[in-house]
């Protein structure tokens, strides 16, 4: 099974930012901040564990704002000692942004420029949610400014740190009754230059779309007409839970009208019966019965065996196709039964199904069998 997050957020995290501090304010006492920062530590998950460790650095900086201030930026410019070479390498800063929001929320300005700094080294979404709950317009102001920002991170910060369902952050309530004060600031991100800025919108507007569809559908039905190529990828990652879904309107906006007129053809399911551990394999043919040519859009759909019985369907992409008149398109599919971290598995039935322009097409079954002793 993959390490969890939090295993890969060691003991070691506290004391590199120890070494980072100490070296820009030699009165840090790193020994004392450490053993602080491991109090409990191995019982938290890896928010937990940042918070443990911005509570820690609070105890051990100087009781003014300013000079604690001055400290962690500087530190956070040192180089990181003995820095992970992996995804979560730049995680070390997130004890930074997360002392910030709570130590920064009576000082806007000073906090807006920090931020606006510290998210270079680890996005500031965090810290940017609580002062938007407690200076909502002068955050909004802020945020405006940084539309325009020449830095990618900043500008991301902006959508990413107004998002409706952030992970592992709370909702910004105000904005899940009334987001059109950040849907004007989105409008203005849709073309951006930087891919990861306009993949954050996206990500944006689908977490709007949980809650608010039918606002979802609308805009992005907008934003579709005569929309560039990146606008138009950033409108299909934006609908793709709803295209999960099934929703018609979604699919419309796509191009994806009405429901496709095909059979299965040529189903394999192999092994039909496989154990944790191993995979399988689902292929099929999608044969047109229609007269004309049709734009379809495949998904495959799995509902996996629950504990006790209960299903948990996932849906895979599939494919993208103009379908001639009696064409056919073969698809393929490998599925791993390992035990994941993100997933786990349980012996039983696991039903197959293809969503051809949001509808559902029995493919077959397979049963899952336990692992080998």
């Amino acid at each position: 099974m993959a390490e969890t997050l939090k295993a890969r957020y060691g003991p070691e995290v506290p004391r590199r930012i120890a070494a980072m501090v100490e070296r820009v304010h030699p009165a840090f006492d790193s020994h004392r901040f450490v053993a602080q920062a491991l109090d409990g530590y191995d019982g938290l998950e890896l928010m937990g564990r940042a918070r443990r460790i911005a509570l820690a650095l609070d105890a051990h900086l100087p009781a003014d704002f300013g000079a604690a201030l001055r400290v962690v930026l500087r530190s956070a410019r040192e180089p990181v000692p003995a820095a992970p070479d992996d995804a979560l390498a730049s995680f070390v800063y997130l004890p930074h942004t997360l002392w910030l929001a709570a130590r920064g929320l009576g000082h806007l300005d000073a906090s807006a420029a920090a931020m606006r700094e510290l998210t270079q080294r680890f996005s500031c979404e965090f810290a940017v949610r609580p002062f938007l709950d407690r200076h909502p317009q002068a955050m909004l102001a802020v945020l405006a400014r940084w539309v325009d920002d020449p830095s990618p991170q900043v500008r991301r910060l902006v959508s990413e740190g107004t998002r409706p369902r952030l992970p592992w952050a709370p909702r910004l309530q105000a904005f899940g009754r009334d987001p059109a004060p950040v849907l004007a600031l989105l409008e203005r991100l849709r073309d951006d230059p930087d891919e990861a800025v306009r993949r954050s919108v996206a990500n944006h507007l689908n977490d709007l779309g949980r809650a608010d569809p039918d606002r979802l559908v609308a805009l992005c039905a907008r934003w579709a007409q005569g929309a560039p190529p990146a606008r138009l990828r950033l409108v299909r990652h934006a609908l793709r839970t709803l295209v999960k879904r099934g929703d018609p309107r979604a699919l419309a906006v796509l191009g994806y009208p009405g429901r496709a007129r095909v059979r299965l053809q040529d189903v394999t399911i192999a092994p039909a019966r496989p154990r944790i551990g191993a995979r399988v394999t689902i292929s099929f043919v999608l044969a047109s019965t229609a007269r004309a040519p049709q734009r379809i859009l495949v998904d495959l759909r799995v509902s996996y065996a629950g504990r006790g019985g209960a299903e948990r369907p996932k849906v895979f992409k599939l494919a993208t196709a103009e379908l001639a008149a009696g064409g056919r398109l073969a698809l393929r599919k490998g599925l791993s039964l390992r035990q994941m971290s993100t997933r786990t598995h349980h012996p039983g039935r696991h039903r197959v199904e293809a969503l051809v322009n949001g509808q559902a097409v029995e493919v077959g079954a397979f049963d899952l069998l336990p692992a080998r002793p």
